[in-house]
């Protein structure tokens, strides 16, 4: 039972898992072939499931993490039922999903040992000592299912204050690394969407100075943060920078607003203007009191939002794009590592992003460069089904599967991730089984396509009250009343039909 249960407090998870992340880090800058992995999960069993099948299928969980969502809580966990990804849900449902998913990983702990135990005790039994040495091998030398996870705060949800509070909430939950972005915390908008507004650096600083005292008050010395950056689709700020002197980090900030030079003739009574270079600008202001930033000033925002953050102790960056492309990514980062050397990105797939689309587009201004004859396409309708076989879809596929190691070789990608995919396999699936059950196949659309699929492939919870723990429960029994122990996994039980 002791072995079963490595893990007392979400705090042990985390001290873990923070230096597991660090060896990782440092692995990837020795040789980027060593970049990392994660895929979203909004639930406990499907972040259990997820790790449950990468131990099937390569042995370890090294390289491997889990990802938790700002936007699948909002949209799958509030209590007010599904929102937009704006922070409008409960505060309180992040940490409770972070320790909802490391309670299922300590159950997947538990219900592989059990299975290794209950093995070592038939090979006990039958006298097989070689056996009985290898399991015992198997149970000392165990694996756990407990991996990194990178949580996301959002902005912080409020003043540096709440975030640090909320800070404590998720690390006491287990989080080892903590995501935190530059929006607004009450103007905060999908990184996908229209609208974004960003806040000055001093007030970010706050909030990643916040999260690192939250850290190293509770122990966790080595706990990573994640400072994303939206600069480059926030055309807003909610407000202009506080500067000391000319060239500071507040001035630096103000020099990206898009301004018009005026006299004191010109000023209306709520005007509000800046002095640089001994002339009057006054700042564009929408009616939502926001201030407007120079067009395509974006990149050169987000490179000094990624220095600035590491500078001021961030650990890694994250650069949210408008689409999946190294070369622009690579753009940025060379220019951060004119600075900061060892600058490192996490990047999100995003299932917000058209792949298809996005990559044969790609190919075709490629090819269209290189004076190849592009004449058989159509660039804007290049995601129709008309053009999969051809060499131009073929090749996009290509680099969407090499897209994650040529990126973390070519622009300093640490860590991917993709932050709704079980939002989409979940839909996909369920889509499929009801079109079969409901349809002419009636039961044989869930036999055919799901329990005998489970089977052929060995998902483990096809077994499905094993998955749940019956059989740790009836162990557990076992050991509190002997032969009175009334046991559920007796020779009616009909899991017994999946033992072949």
């Amino acid at each position: 039972m002791r072995a079963m249960n490595r893990f007392k407090t979400g705090l042990d998870i985390a001290k873990y898992t923070a230096k597991i992340m660090r060896a990782d880090m440092a692995a990837y800058d020795a040789n980027p072939a060593n970049y990392t992995q994660s895929l979203g999960c909004w639930h406990g069993f499907i972040g259990q499931q997820k790790m449950i099948s990468i131990k099937k299928h390569f042995g370890t969980t090294k390289g491997r993490y889990l990802y938790l969502s700002g936007w699948m809580v909002a949209a799958l966990r509030s209590e007010f039922g599904p929102l937009p990804d704006q922070s409008m849900h409960e505060k309180t449902s992040v940490p409770a999903l972070i320790e909802e998913l490391y309670t299922f990983l300590r159950q997947a702990d538990a219900r592989e040992l059990n299975l290794l135990f209950r093995d070592l005790d038939a090979a006990r039994n039958a006298g097989n000592e070689v056996k009985a040495k290898e399991i015992q091998g198997r149970i000392d030398n165990h694996e756990t299912h407990v991996v990194p996870i990178v949580a996301d705060i959002d902005a912080g949800f409020g003043n540096a204050e709440a975030t640090y509070l909320l800070a404590r909430k998720m690390i006491e939950a287990g989080a080892c690394a903590l995501q935190i972005e530059n929006q607004v915390s009450d103007e905060k908008q999908c990184g996908h969407q229209d609208g974004k507004v960003t806040v000055p650096h001093e007030v970010f600083l706050a909030k990643v100075r916040a999260c690192r005292y939250a850290f190293l008050e509770l122990g966790v010395d080595d706990g990573i943060i994640v400072t994303r950056t939206d600069s480059l689709g926030a055309g807003l700020t909610q407000q202009l920078a506080y500067s000391r002197v000319p060239g500071d980090l507040g001035d630096q900030y103000n020099a990206f607003l898009d301004c018009e030079e005026v006299t004191a003739d010109d000023l209306r009574s709520s005007d509000v203007v800046i002095k640089r270079d001994g002339k009057l600008l006054r700042p564009k202001r929408l009616p939502s009191n926001l201030y407007q930033f120079r067009q395509g000033s974006g990149e050169d925002r987000c490179v000094l939002d990624c220095i600035t953050s590491l500078q001021n102790g961030a650990d890694l960056l994250w650069i949210e794009t408008e689409k999946p492309h190294i070369g622009q990514i690579k753009g940025m980062v060379d220019r951060i590592r004119e600075v900061i050397p060892n600058a490192k990105l996490v990047y999100n797939n995003s299932p917000s992003f058209n792949w298809t689309l996005n990559f044969r587009q790609q190919v075709f201004d490629a090819m269209e460069k290189d004076g190849k004859d592009v004449s058989a396409y159509d660039r804007a309708r290049l995601m129709s089904v008309d053009y999969d076989g051809t060499e131009l879809a073929i090749e996009a596929d290509n680099r969407i599967r090499s897209f994650q190691r040529d990126a973390a070789a070519q622009a300093g990608i640490f860590h991917h991730l993709i932050t709704l995919p079980t939002y989409h396999t979940a839909a996909l699936s369920t889509d499929n089984l009801a079109k079969e059950y409901f349809g002419e196949e009636g039961m044989l659309g869930y036999v055919k396509n799901v329990q005998r699929a489970e089977i052929r492939q060995g998902i483990a919870c096809v077994k499905h009250q094993n998955m749940s723990g019956s059989d740790i429960g009836d162990d557990h029994k076992e050991y509190f009343a002997r032969e009175a122990a009334l046991k559920a996994g007796g020779a009616h039980n009909t899991m017994n039909q999946f033992a072949a």
